[in-house]
């Protein structure tokens, strides 16, 4: 453990800087996969920096997985099995284990070491359900296990950025999207963590959600307000059946007060009808995509 005070930066344009202040290292190493380290920053809290890129911290997490999980599973309405791709620090896991009808959740993470790491020093936010009896952890590639399973009620992309020389790019194609729709059940709702809604940086969510539209009936922007990423959040929800995206408010509260077990901080009815309502900008440039990320043509990103 390693005291200091440093600044972590990531470059969102050539003009601008995300800046962080660290006070102590808790974790530092290099897995075959990605830099890994887990740090105390002094507002938010401990937090998961992946190739010096903010992942998660327990000072505002639950603003991005209460959204992930929670949106996905009001749609689907009654989920059972869940299939999370990523998700080493345990978050998207927690807040699916708050419904009561969920059986079994598969974690599919590259990263053991991630993992590991994250059970032992982000209690906080995976809050055992790392531990839990219902959740199984398969160390491996998500495309390959996706494409050999079926019969999920629900499925979570909560992926690191789509660098290409990074461990998730490959997730972000066509081919994996349509894995993922051969993988679920019928009725079954996809949930992919998509990029940056700011406008100089939104080519890449827009390139995503096109290429996600390319293979399910229906998708739409679900917007995760994260303090921490610098920016608004885009994330794709998908699926075969029509969702309904202007959902009553007090008919989601009554699902979620029947349905779940655990306390929520910012989802319930109100806030689901306010993620799911887009600005026109970010419309507008979705509708104008024509690129689709396939495996021979993936993301190419630098930066977020």
């Amino acid at each position: 453990m390693e005291t200091a005070e440093e600044w972590i930066g990531e470059i969102l344009t050539p003009d601008d800087i995300w800046q962080h202040r660290i006070n102590k290292v808790l974790v530092q190493c290099q897995t075959p996969f990605q830099e890994l380290m887990i740090v105390e920053s002094g507002t938010y809290g401990k937090a998961l920096v992946l190739d010096r890129r903010w992942q998660t911290c327990t000072g505002d997490e639950f603003l991005y997985h209460e959204p992930l999980i929670h949106t996905p599973f009001v749609m689907h309405g009654q989920p059972r099995r869940v299939l999370i791709a990523g998700g080493a620090d345990g978050g998207a896991a927690r807040e699916a284990l708050k419904w009561n009808d969920v059986e079994e959740i598969l974690l599919v993470d590259i990263d053991g070491i991630a993992v590991e790491a994250c059970r032992e020093w982000l209690p906080e936010i995976h809050q055992g359900s790392l531990n839990d009896r219902r959740v199984r952890i398969e160390i491996a590639d998500a495309f390959d296990v996706i494409a050999q399973t079926r019969g999920w009620d629900v499925i979570i992309a909560d992926l690191t950025d789509p660098i290409e020389s990074g461990p998730a790019f490959k997730l972000f194609t066509r081919e994996f999207f349509t894995l993922c729709q051969q993988a679920l059940a019928p009725g079954g709702v996809f949930m992919n963590q998509a990029g940056s809604l700011a406008p100089p940086l939104i080519t890449p969510l827009a390139k995503t959600l096109k290429t996600i539209s390319s293979v399910f009936r229906q998708t739409s922007v679900v917007t995760a307000n994260v303090p921490t990423y610098g920016s608004p959040w885009g994330l794709a929800l998908a699926s075969d059946k029509i969702l309904d995206l202007r959902p009553d408010p007090n008919r989601t509260d009554s699902l979620l007060q029947q349905s779940t077990n655990g306390p929520l901080k910012m989802f319930d009815g109100q806030a689901l009808l306010g993620l799911l309502q887009s600005p026109l900008y970010i419309r507008n440039r979705i509708a104008a995509e024509t690129e689709i990320y396939t495996l021979h043509q993936p993301p190419r990103l630098s930066r977020r």
